[in-house]
């Protein structure tokens, strides 16, 4: 991910991180361009409908338990877990990391175990990391031999090596949408991270306007790495580019603290990429992060959610566990939480791109499936209130959050009460917009019939005792 903060203030990194973002928000919008290609609108609007997916993080840093690849950056030296065992020095260091290449075995890989749990979760689409700014593919590259596939990794002898390939295939048959995620830059290529100079910060280490050769050989190399991934990896609806600091100099926020540290322009020619990638998938939606303009198709808050409804398609992503990448013993998120968190994104109209880390051994931590099995019991009665919604005024009242479906003639209303355990009370009042005429009510999960009276806009719901089976909320559906 583009921002990092210290994971041990989870917290306090959450809400710096959203506010940087919030406080963003309205210049965010003011930049957005609607993509100009009608196939693109139009899987713009289906992508909206899906509303919660799936993000992964996997890499040879699995085997250490440390924060993605960002302990190779030395400006982030204070805060990832470089630890004395992994290398004394920085360039001992550095090449321990790049040796985890000849370690990294993920036998346990299984990508139809994570399908199966995360499809009954209600996951639609997934976003899966090709390449992290280490450098190292996780897909079958010809451009490098720092990959998954290589003799030197032992996992490559394994029929599953490829394993882009086998998660994208297999989420593919259980009807995911398919999203890769890109590093644009690279911190192992010669190219970015030239071995003449020291890395002084996650930025190339040269100036590429007084080294053009050596810029556009790494242009080059970018180019051919997505080339492959959208050419050889079958149906792609999403390139999810990663390392927003790779972008034009002109494009440079000076409002924003880790956009100051970007000193030389870094013009990786997002219109030969993007151009390319269209070609060989017609419609692909393209994440080119914090880079506003053609390529920029939805933004991409970070461990935060928007405080109010964005009027561009957007999406959270979002750890399930407090990091992005696998850590031992992780403080993974209560069931409510995760249930509140998607209620909140979906009532502002976004989607919810939630993370879980595969182990060293390639698989998820145990209570990864309990958190999805029970999101799988809320979601089994609540889908319709969820999938294919718009956000719709008042949004948020109170403990009630609002959506709609797209001809306008469902309302849904979610009633959250963020304690430890949710009790769904026995009246639940709340307003509803003047325009729309109820004629039928149910709450979720119930098969009683529903008391319920209308004074002016505001609805009176009185809940039966069998309310105390609901679970995380109680979810109000309205039709006019």
């Amino acid at each position: 991910m583009f921002i990092r903060l210290k994971t041990k203030t989870v917290f306090l990194s959450a809400l710096l991180t959203s506010s940087i973002f919030l406080s963003q928000a309205h210049n965010v919008s003011e930049g957005y361009q609607k993509p100009d290609d009608p196939l693109v609108e139009k899987n713009l609007e289906n992508w909206q409908d899906l509303k919660f997916g799936l993000f992964m993080h996997w890499g040879t840093y699995s085997q250490w338990g440390i924060v993605e690849s960002w302990s190779l950056c030395p400006e982030d030296e204070s805060w990832t877990q470089r630890k004395p065992e992994h290398g004394t020095s920085y360039y001992e260091y550095l090449k321990n990391y790049e040796n985890l290449q000849t370690t990294f075995n993920p036998v346990q890989f299984n990508p139809q175990k994570w399908a199966d749990a995360v499809k009954k979760a209600g996951m639609k689409y997934v976003v899966f990391t090709t390449k992290h700014h280490d450098g190292f593919a996780m897909f079958d590259t010809q451009q490098s031999d720092y990959k998954i596939t290589s003799p030197k990794t032992p996992f490559s002898k394994n029929p599953k090596a490829d394993v882009t390939k086998e998660i994208f295939n297999t989420f593919r048959k259980e009807g995911f949408k398919i999203g890769a995620y890109f590093s644009k830059p690279d911190w192992h290529s010669d190219d970015y991270w030239w071995s003449y100079f020291p890395p002084k910060d996650r930025n190339v280490n040269y100036d590429p306007k007084k080294y053009p050769e050596k810029w556009n050989s790494f242009k080059n190399f970018t180019f051919n790495q997505l080339n492959e991934i959208t050419s050889n990896y079958g149906k792609i609806d999403i390139l999810w580019l990663d390392g927003g600091w790779v972008r034009p100099f002109n494009t440079i926020d000076p409002n924003v603290e880790w956009q100051r540290t970007i000193k030389v322009e870094q013009d990786i020619d997002m219109d030969k990429i993007g151009t390319m990638a269209r070609k060989n998938q017609p419609g692909i939606i393209i994440v080119d992060r914090t880079v506003p303009g053609k390529w920029e198709n939805y933004v991409t808050p970070e461990q935060a959610v928007p405080e109010k409804p964005l009027s561009i398609p957007w999406e959270s992503c979002i750890t399930m566990g407090d990091s992005f990448s696998y850590v031992p013993n992780d403080n993974y998120k209560s069931s409510q939480k995760i249930i509140e968190t998607l209620v909140k994104i979906i009532s502002r109209g976004g989607n919810y791109l939630m993370n879980i880390a595969p182990g060293p051994t390639g698989d998820y931590d145990p209570i990864v499936y309990e958190r999805l099995k029970e999101i799988s019991g809320w979601m089994d009665q609540n889908q319709s209130a969820v999938f294919a919604t718009r956000s719709v005024a008042p949004y948020h009242d109170g403990n009630f959050y609002y959506t709609q479906s797209k001809d306008g003639k469902t309302m849904n209303i979610f009633h959250l009460d963020e304690k430890t355990n949710y009790k769904s009370p026995s009246t639940l009042d709340f307003t509803i917009p003047e325009n729309f005429k109820p004629k039928s009510l149910k709450v979720l999960g119930l098969k009683n019939k529903i008391q319920w009276k209308q004074s002016g806009n505001v609805i009176k719901v009185d809940l039966p005792e069998k309310r105390n089976q609901l679970k995380y909320s109680t979810v109000i559906q309205i039709t006019q």
